[in-house]
């Protein structure tokens, strides 16, 4: 029989504790939260094109990016109605993408954020 080094095991318990600590639902949804800022962020930057809307109120469908946090998620969108007719066209209209581009050329710049957070 071998000896077990029991300060060894002790260590490692303590390290499984804070990782567990790191992966509870809140802090998850804190980690997704600072890489849903950052994609926001990157699209109220997006060029807006300009129309002949001028009128006072409006508000450009671009400056309504916005993300929302709810209990078990982080949901990114528009604060209009219409973006998703927007984003996914309809038989009427053809698309306009402004998220699926975005989001594919910057991912990985979201993912380092997220993945830096979980690991500091």
């Amino acid at each position: 029989m071998t000896d077990v080094d029991v300060h060894g095991l002790d260590d490692l318990e303590k390290e499984l504790m804070e990782y567990a600590k790191k992966a509870s639902p809140e802090s998850v949804l804190d980690t997704m939260e600072k890489g849903a800022k950052e994609f926001v962020k990157d699209l109220l930057m997006l060029p807006k094109p300009r129309r002949e809307i001028a009128k006072a109120g409006y508000t450009h469908l671009i400056d309504s990016f916005k993300y929302k946090r709810t209990d078990k998620d982080i949901e990114v969108g528009w604060g209009k109605y219409y973006g998703r007719m927007v984003e996914e066209g309809t038989r009427k209209m053809k698309s306009n993408h402004h998220l699926k581009p975005l989001w594919e050329k910057n991912k990985e710049k979201y993912y380092r954020i997220m993945t830096k957070d979980i690991l500091d």
